[in-house]
């Protein structure tokens, strides 16, 4: 019954990560990236720390932990494990995605959020020695030849242009994730899942803020946009990172990885409909595709 929690889980992270790109799209039309993503990652860390110190926090980790053999220490190698993912997932691919996601659409950033997928295949394979069949190999093809056609516009023709380089931001940003899923099933089997994503959180909003004061960038949004802003720390960050954690642990990173994926189908049909961005039935075939080819990597 555990295991059936732990697909929820990762079935909700995705369904709010596919309302992230959204809100995400609306607020950088007053903020630059890296500020946008520093003020969010701080509004979720905030938030977590509020949780970790008031009475919701035992209940909370009651629940995450009633079912699981939990470790409770965390060692001086945890926190520097923390360190490096909230590098890779806090800082760097937050930073480089939202940059990308400046300059195309959010039904393109979302379906092409897809690929995360296929590198956590690639680094299961060869940092963490998982073994590939025949099967795979198709798997890549559909994954590939989607995120080509959605990242050129035609599958050809490659040319430096604005689309292009948001295209390649996203794909990156999609990579950074995927280092940090996959060494974040080397923490979810802490008890404290609240206090590592505060820290986690913590550390990539300092981060950011700093690099957007440094380079003197606006940190001031509209009062009306509020409301996004906060919704993306409490929701798309603070509480999908936790069920994050909870979904690695149950379910393992991989299968996790793989019901992310869906993100990119809720993505699109949300920008349809919040930003009315146009879905066209070629953008809706090669989404399929790269779902398609997700299910053939992670079908036993």
């Amino acid at each position: 019954m555990h295991r059936y929690w732990g697909y929820l889980s990762a079935l909700t992270v995705a369904l709010i990560f596919g309302v992230w790109y959204s809100f995400d799209k609306i607020l950088l039309q007053y903020i630059h990236p890296l500020a946008l993503a520093g003020l969010t990652y701080v509004a979720a860390a905030l938030f977590l720390f509020l949780i970790r110190f008031s009475p919701l926090q035992s209940r909370i980790l009651t629940i995450l932990n009633r079912e699981n053999e939990v470790e409770s220490f965390i060692s001086r190698r945890d926190y520097v494990l923390v360190f490096i993912t909230a590098l890779l997932g806090s800082v760097v691919a937050p930073a480089i995605y939202l940059t990308g996601l400046n300059q195309i659409t959010a039904v393109n950033a979302a379906l092409l959020m897809n690929v995360q997928a296929f590198f956590i295949i690639v680094i299961g394979i060869f940092f963490l020695k998982e073994s590939v069949q025949k099967k795979d190999i198709f798997g890549f093809i559909f994954l590939l030849s989607g995120a080509i056609f959605l990242t050129t516009g035609n599958g050809g023709n490659l040319s430096l242009n604005q689309s292009l380089y948001g295209s390649m931001m996203v794909i990156l940003a999609a990579l950074f994730w995927s280092m940090d899923t996959s060494l974040s099933k080397f923490l979810s089997n802490k008890r404290d899942l609240v206090l590592i994503a505060a820290l986690k959180c913590s550390i990539g909003g300092v981060f950011l803020i700093l690099i957007s004061l440094i380079l003197g960038l606006n940190l001031k949004l509209p009062l009306n946009e509020l409301p996004y802003l906060i919704f993306i720390g409490l929701f798309c960050i603070s509480f999908s990172l936790v069920l994050t954690y909870f979904s690695i642990r149950e379910i393992g990173s991989t299968r996790t990885g793989s019901i992310f994926a869906f993100d990119s189908l809720f993505g699109a049909i949300f920008a349809f409909i919040i930003l009315n961005e146009p879905f066209t039935i070629l953008q809706l075939l090669f989404g399929l595709f790269m779902l398609f080819g997700v299910f053939i990597l992670y079908r036993n």
